[in-house]
């Protein structure tokens, strides 16, 4: 097999237009979906560290072990099925009554699907935060919710950015997936160029070198903002 480079920028000259359109919807699906995805996470993760405690309400009690059932139940089946499944069966089955449109059912799909591993995440960053953080702020008066959102969250999302910045990587990539339903992104459009040219390891060469480019951008970009985020050492060692 004999991948000619000549032909591969050829293309990318050529068909550059129909590649950056992929780009524009790649990028809107990842870029849309993780921050969707992240506040379902947020949200999913944060009750769910919500501790049944004993000055609660009988109703407060069982909504909190409803709520802890449906979140477990909805990360364990949308982390445990490929997102390609999942894109074909709730598109198909919600197309009918929602009328939507392949990239609007794109962006729910991929951000519920986030929002699974998102609220794992975030509940790592939970665990990271000092129990003593928690209990001086109960100490003064604040509730569960209270401490969980003002005081918890914001360090779980500071503990958990890297991983959080992954995701959104990830994403990038896996939007692929979606173009069993159509969702004209990179991918899409570089199986319609290639199909127009039969010209198909020269095409998604193209398309691996667009990726890789967009990946590692991404992680130089989210690497910068993560050593922007820790605190600065002041004073002398050893002082």
């Amino acid at each position: 097999m004999i991948i000619s480079l000549d032909k591969a920028w050829d293309i990318a000259q050529k068909y550059w237009p129909s590649f950056m359109l992929g780009v524009r919807y790649t990028l809107f699906l990842a870029i849309t979906g993780t921050l969707a995805g992240l506040l379902i996470g947020l949200i999913v993760a944060g009750i769910r560290a919500l501790k049944v405690e004993q000055r609660d309400s009988f109703l407060v009690k069982v909504l909190k072990r409803i709520f802890a059932f449906v979140s477990t139940v909805y990360i364990e089946v949308f982390r445990g099925t490929p997102m390609m499944v999942q894109a074909m069966f709730i598109y198909y089955s919600f197309r009918s009554t929602l009328h939507w449109t392949p990239i609007v059912a794109g962006v729910f799909i991929i951000s519920i699907n986030t929002g699974a591993y998102m609220a794992e995440i975030v509940r790592a960053g939970i665990q990271a935060v000092d129990i003593g953080q928690t209990e001086g702020a109960r100490s003064l008066g604040m509730s569960s919710f209270q401490t969980m959102w003002h005081v918890v969250l914001p360090q779980a999302i500071k503990n958990s950015f890297p991983a959080m910045g992954n995701e959104f990587i990830v994403n990038i990539k896996d939007s692929s997936v979606l173009n069993v339903i159509s969702v004209t992104d990179l991918f899409f459009q570089s199986s319609s160029v290639a199909g127009s040219i039969f010209k198909v390891q020269e095409t998604f060469l193209v398309t691996a070198a667009i990726y890789l480019f967009l990946t590692y951008t991404t992680s130089r970009i989210l690497g910068y903002i993560e050593k922007k985020m820790q605190p600065k050492q002041t004073g002398r060692a050893g002082a």
